[in-house]
């Protein structure tokens, strides 16, 4: 059992994502499932599995964390290094494609791109305000429209005249889908006009006033939709690469973060059997009054993260104390 192994994971809203890698770049473990509003609970099934995949391949020498939920799976982990997503997916996609000049990435509920000069982030943005366009936009409409979304692609392509959709808005794209259904557009044009509706959205919001250059990779969930990828390369003009692991770039990413910092130590995998709490506790010190969130366990205070000074931090951990949350 010689390698050293290096672990991300990526905690979003909808799912969450692992990789165990070595120094090489190669994945020992890998890891893809639904969150369930249960961050923490997530985290422990993935590493169930990830320690089931590398058991007498390897041990894990750092962990990394990125997503919606860094902050507290890295206290929960004690992690080497916490990251955003905007980093995390960027090194991950170097990694493989080292001319990548524009990350196109459409997850369940957000999406975000990448603008890269030469390796370099140049300019991003991201969008966590609005459904339409994601992963759970697309789900929703499968779903009226009694279709697995797994079917989406294949049904798109098949399509010789897409339906215009209106796609600014979930709740328009919605009505707009049911009127076109009660005008009688083929099921497979309707679909590909939604998928058309994805990357019109996509392009006017994140990608507005931005240039985008090619090589551009495809990842997250939705680069799996080959309707939407089509429907990418069809309006942009350009070819469009989704890597087989895109869907766990982010992880990736942070797994690479943590391997560089050289700060090695032993990571335990009972700490997924570990009980831990945490709390929002409002500071009160002053007029900013930080909302402060804090982990602890059965051994007490972990980590907290919310506060302006560190007063904060010390105030909070009081406050649970007299609540009788910490000793």
């Amino acid at each position: 059992m010689d390698n050293k192994l290096y672990l991300g994971v990526d905690i979003g809203s909808i799912s969450t994502k692992a990789v165990a890698i070595d120094k090489g770049n190669n994945i020992f473990a890998r890891s893809y499932l639904w969150t369930e509003g249960n961050p923490i609970g997530a985290v422990r099934r993935v590493l169930d599995e990830i320690q089931r995949q590398i058991a007498g391949r390897g041990e894990v020498f750092a962990v990394g964390t990125t997503g919606s939920a860094r902050e507290l799976i890295g206290a929960v982990l004690n992690a080497t290094i916490v990251k955003n997503e905007i980093t995390a997916h960027a090194i991950g996609t170097l990694a493989f494609h080292p001319e990548v000049r524009t990350i196109l990435e459409i997850g369940g509920q957000d999406s975000k791109i990448i603008i890269l000069e030469d390796g370099v982030i140049t300019d991003y943005a991201m969008n966590t305000l609005c459904a339409a366009g994601t992963g759970s936009f697309l789900s929703s409409q499968a779903r009226r429209l009694n279709i697995p979304v797994e079917e989406f692609g294949a049904r798109a392509l098949k399509s010789k005249n897409p339906t215009k959709i209106a796609g600014r808005c979930t709740v328009f794209a919605e009505s707009d889908l049911v009127h076109k259904a009660q005008m009688g557009h083929p099921t497979e044009d309707i679909i590909a006009g939604l998928c058309n509706s994805i990357v019109y959205n996509y392009l006017n919001n994140l990608g507005k006033g931005k240039t985008i250059n090619a090589p551009i990779v495809f990842q997250g969930g939705v680069s799996k939709n080959v309707g939407v990828a089509r429907a990418f390369e069809n309006i942009i003009g350009e070819p469009i690469i989704v890597d087989e692991i895109g869907h766990l770039m982010g992880a990736m990413g942070i797994a690479i973060l943590a391997r560089d910092q050289e700060a090695e130590r032993f990571f335990d995998f009972g700490v997924k059997d570990v009980e831990f709490s945490t709390a929002g506790v409002e500071c009160g010190g002053c007029p900013n009054n930080c909302e402060v969130v804090c982990v602890f366990n059965n051994k007490g205070f972990i980590d907290g993260w919310g506060n302006r000074c560190e007063r904060g931090i010390e105030r909070a951990k009081a406050k649970l104390k007299e609540g009788g949350r910490l000793k």
